[in-house]
């Protein structure tokens, strides 16, 4: 067998990864949301006024919003349910976190820098190109091509 052809066969196989990665890779991320989201609905008052610290505009409402969309990411990620849709709010989440918090300390996590957000805007817009998977509720409701 030639590299070519075991290469293509590898390939194959290899799809049948997708779904686990898939699966795997949104527990993961609505996992890392989580801790955040539960934070932020814990002392709303208090995020607001960091926020409004912050310059963020209309600060508590922004608090509202923030947590909102980080609960209702960690559901719908965790059940696969509309998948595609939930993921850009959180990409905006994650920009607006990058700007306002993380871009001043640079990119290494250790240092509170961007990368972890932008390791969560890369999962999310994979979600946005490949959606959840077999193994989600998107693929239940609205069929294979989900």
């Amino acid at each position: 067998m030639n590299i070519k052809k075991l290469y293509l066969e590898f390939t194959r196989l290899s799809e049948y990864l997708k779904s686990v990665s898939l699966l795997l890779a949104r527990l993961l991320i609505a996992y890392g949301f989580y801790t955040p989201a539960m934070n932020k609905w814990a002392d709303i008052g208090a995020v607001a006024e960091w926020f409004g610290s912050m310059g963020i505009p209309f600060p508590l409402l922004n608090a509202y919003m923030a947590a909102s969309t980080e609960i209702a990411g960690v559901i719908l990620l965790t059940l696969g349910l509309l998948t595609r849709l939930i993921s850009i709010p959180l990409i905006i989440v994650m920009i607006v976190a990058i700007v306002t918090v993380h871009l001043p300390h640079g990119f290494s996590a250790g240092d509170n820098g961007f990368e972890i957000p932008l390791y969560y805007m890369i999962f999310l817009l994979g979600f946005v190109a490949h959606g959840a998977g077999k193994f989600s509720l998107d693929r239940f409701i609205f069929g294979e091509k989900n």
